[in-house]
């Protein structure tokens, strides 16, 4: 019989290899194998025109040459037609969008479904997603849906509930946690899953950068469009930040760990030099601590703040030894009875993702993350969360949360006026 140990490892190579799973294709499964069984035409949907759906929409094309994008949603026409010309220069035999395929509104996304897309691309501000994954799943449609999938808990669940319907339909789902089809970081931590530094005993993540882009309130401007165009720095349209964009460091935390559920988080986080009215209610600076089973940690540290040193890595410490990724400079290594560093095959995950999705399509296997892309989701709001109340919140409190943070699809309109929060207080903010 095997030791704990051993049984251990055991389940953690085998989760891992289910998670890997999600994202890669079944073994002895070729792209191009899949992309040879079937070559007739695929239909894109882009559903969110801005600077992440513009490079999502030609990695897609990239991926497949037989893929057209046939239509284009977003509330805003500039974005679509800035977009739309982006995407015409550099791939115009692809682009096969006319004038009547162009959607503009809050209701832009249900009309790209009723286009006859056999694809979207979900790339709108992540309040978003949870109705529009979900309307694009009723409609039997398969899914790119760029991280994170939701800003509040009750959000989470609608895609749980809806990547649930996706499995059972046989639509595929692949989730813009692009560090997952990094190839170094999949070698790196299949290692560790096959126990090769032992049991992983904490994981410590930290990204560290600078500020980032802001748009010049304009007079004819409501205030909905306002907050609209500048959705990173409100809580209800991003998550915040830990949400929006430290979800990334999160995820390779959980990946770690055998995408296990942590206990419980505990936390703070707050606004030092992103202090000014603009920059709506969201902090730039969180420390987070996450508990799991048999005393394991999680560490996030990360902050936005100009003119700091930055870094963005994960430090995994386990019974063996040690492993590290430092996304800048671009290490995957392990430390254990001997040290090891990836020397293999380099690609870009922005378009492997694409290609990997487009052949379970074509070759009838369908892939699904949407488990995956909404735990880790989670991860990063039970972080926030505590970060924002100064409170100790276990998984279960924070996944059973009625707390929504904006309002709902169908009640979005162009006058509408969001009250938005005022900047949390640790230890005054209620958040369950």
């Amino acid at each position: 019989m095997e030791n704990k140990h051993n049984q251990r490892r055991t389940f953690l190579k085998s989760t891992g290899a289910a998670v890997i799973g999600s994202t890669v294709l079944p073994m002895g499964f070729s792209i191009r194998n899949g992309y040879a069984a079937r070559r007739e035409t695929l239909k894109v949907g882009l559903i969110g025109c801005g600077g992440r759906g513009t490079g999502a929409a030609a990695q897609a094309l990239k991926a497949d040459k037989d893929a057209e994008l046939t239509c284009m949603a977003d509330i805003f026409s500039d974005y679509l037609e800035e977009s739309y010309q982006s995407l015409k220069k550099i791939n115009p035999e692809q682009v096969k969008v006319g004038n009547a395929q162009k959607f503009v509104g809050f209701d832009a996304y249900q009309k790209v479904l009723d286009a006859g897309v056999d694809v979207v691309i979900l790339t709108t501000p992540p309040a978003f997603r949870p109705a529009h994954f979900k309307a694009a799943v009723d409609a039997g449609k398969h899914v790119f849906c760029e991280k994170p999938v939701a800003v509040d808990a009750p959000g989470v669940r609608s895609v749980l509930d809806s990547a649930r319907k996706a499995k059972e339909k046989g639509l595929s789902v692949v989730s813009g946690f692009t560090f997952r089809y990094d190839f170094p970081k999949r070698a790196l931590f299949s290692r560790i899953l096959d126990g090769e530094i032992g049991e992983v005993t904490s994981v410590f993540t930290a990204r560290n950068g600078g500020g980032l882009w802001y748009k010049p309130r304009q007079d004819h401007w409501t205030e909905m469009e306002y907050q609209l165009r500048n959705w990173y720095y409100y809580d209800w349209l991003s998550g915040d930040y830990i949400v929006e964009m430290m979800v990334h460091s999160l995820d390779m935390m959980s990946w770690a760990l055998g995408d296990r559920l942590p206990i419980q988080a505990t936390g703070t986080g707050g606004r030092q030099s992103r202090t000014e009215s603009q920059w709506g209610n969201i902090y730039d600076h969180f420390a987070i601590e996450y508990e799991y089973e048999n005393n394991i940690k999680g560490v996030h540290f990360s902050r936005q703040q100009k003119g700091c040193s930055n870094t963005n890595k994960v430090d995994i410490a386990g019974t063996e030894g040690f492993a590290s990724v430092d996304v800048g400079k671009r290490i995957h290594a392990t430390m254990g009875s001997e040290r090891w560093d990836y020397k293999g095959e380099s690609n870009n995950p922005y378009e492997t993702q694409h290609e990997e999705l487009f052949a379970s399509i074509r070759a009838g296997q369908p892939m699904n993350e949407g488990e995956l892309m909404a735990n880790s989701t989670m991860l990063a709001i039970l972080g926030r969360m505590v970060g924002y109340s100064g409170q100790t919140i276990t998984w279960e409190q924070a996944m059973n949360s009625e707390h929504k943070l904006g309002p709902a699809a169908e009640d979005y309109r162009w006058d509408l006026v969001v009250e938005v929060p005022p900047i949390a207080v640790p230890g005054i903010t209620k958040v369950v």
